[in-house]
């Protein structure tokens, strides 16, 4: 564990993108997956600026841009069978699945939601069968709704309508869902309402599919799996807390909670520096230990190790962002790092690397109305089962 941390914490900047002549935050970032790929495979970032931007992962040079949307693009994710297909959610009521590969705008599958719908979070599973959206609430109603993802070279001029919606769950936004990593019909949710809600969508409806209800107490920004073969939980909050619960002991008389922070930035010491937010968690299989990353405004990036004694600094990555760091992605098979932020800055960190590019940008102020929006928290949640 203490080799896993200190490589962490040793992790230095290799490469740079270079800088959009339309800069923009920096939301989601995903990497395809290379085990079908000859070359060194792609990056997708969603950004402020309504699109999904497409680099190399190696050399972070700019390939293609998909946008002129009608809604914000939300999330970008990569087919785990398929390297060049990336999807994204958009506020239009739709998710979009584009090949990277062809020279074009237009996408090659389009996953059709009902009238009302804005999604703001989605995820495929792990076998890229089905295909996950959360959407904002509209009225008084909030959905999860499912596609089957199949066929996606077959009928690449139709819609797909959606296989289903779970509506009874959530009652504010849907801001985050995770497929878990290994079980196909495993699924985690986050919302605006504090609730981090476990499904088994292999069940024949919804209230058999929950199989547990967590309360955050807070609005939910990312979720997670972690633990040894992924029976954990976690959850980050937009008041910057955290959550972490075992699934495993739901039919048990112990507790699930194994940490809950109401504020990290009260209780992670940090020397000569500060902790003004938390990005999100990554959970590395090889050490069994999940870690949260953290920042400061200046870009700054904080590594903390998660126990169920508390959270605990690793080490800090300096010298790479000059704004708020807003994304990352992890890639466990070369133990890379990949940030984003609202510096428009696209990074890749390598344990003990040395820089390529030397040509630093300078700190941005970028004009943009773009922020996530967080609502004001209800403290008054229901939960429906055990907690």
């Amino acid at each position: 564990l203490e080799q896993v941390e200190e490589q962490l914490a040793g992790l230095r900047i290799v490469q740079r993108s270079t800088l959009s002549e339309d800069p923009a935050y920096l939301l989601h970032i995903d990497v395809s997956k290379p085990a079908h790929s000859a070359g060194s495979g792609f990056v997708a970032v969603s950004c402020s600026s309504q699109s999904v931007r497409v680099y190399n992962r190696e050399t972070l040079s700019f390939l293609r841009e998909y946008s002129g949307h009608a809604g914000i693009l939300n999330g970008a994710r990569f087919a785990h069978t398929c390297d060049s297909r990336v999807f994204a959610a958009c506020g239009d009521g739709t998710v979009k699945c584009w090949d990277v590969r062809l020279a074009t705008q237009k996408a090659v599958q389009v996953f059709s939601g009902y009238p009302s719908n804005v999604f703001i979070s989605f995820d495929l599973n792990c076998s890229d069968l089905i295909i996950c959206a959360g959407t904002e609430k509209v009225e008084k109603d909030t959905f999860l709704v499912f596609w089957d993802a199949r066929g996606i070279t077959d009928c690449a001029s139709t819609k797909k309508e959606p296989l289903g919606v779970y509506s009874e769950s959530h009652n504010d936004d849907i801001t985050t869902i995770c497929f878990h990593p290994i079980e196909p019909n495993l699924l985690v949710s986050g919302s605006t309402d504090g609730l981090v809600n476990v499904f088994d969508i292999n069940k024949d409806n919804e209230e058999d599919a929950l199989i547990s209800t967590c309360n955050s107490d807070s609005s939910v920004s990312f979720t997670g799996w972690s633990g040894k073969d992924y029976k954990q939980v976690y959850c980050t909050t937009h008041d910057e807390g955290f959550c972490w619960w075992d699934i495993a002991q739901l039919d048990t008389e112990e507790p699930i909670t194994l940490l809950h922070v109401l504020d990290v930035r009260d209780t992670v010491c940090i020397a000569n520096d500060t902790l003004h937010y938390l990005v999100g968690g990554l959970y590395h299989k090889k050490a069994d230990k999940l870690f949260l990353l953290g920042g400061t405004s200046t870009g700054n990036i904080h590594l903390l190790s998660c126990g169920k004694d508390g959270l605990s600094l690793v080490g800090t990555l300096r010298g790479g962002h000059s704004a708020m760091v807003r994304s990352f992605c992890w890639n466990p098979t070369d133990e890379s790092l990949l940030t984003g932020g609202e510096d428009a800055q696209l990074l890749l960190w390598k344990p003990g690397a040395v820089e390529r590019s030397l040509t630093k940008k300078a700190s941005m102020k970028i004009a943009s109305s773009v922020q996530r929006r967080v609502r004001v928290h209800n403290s008054s949640l229901k939960s429906r089962k055990k907690v």
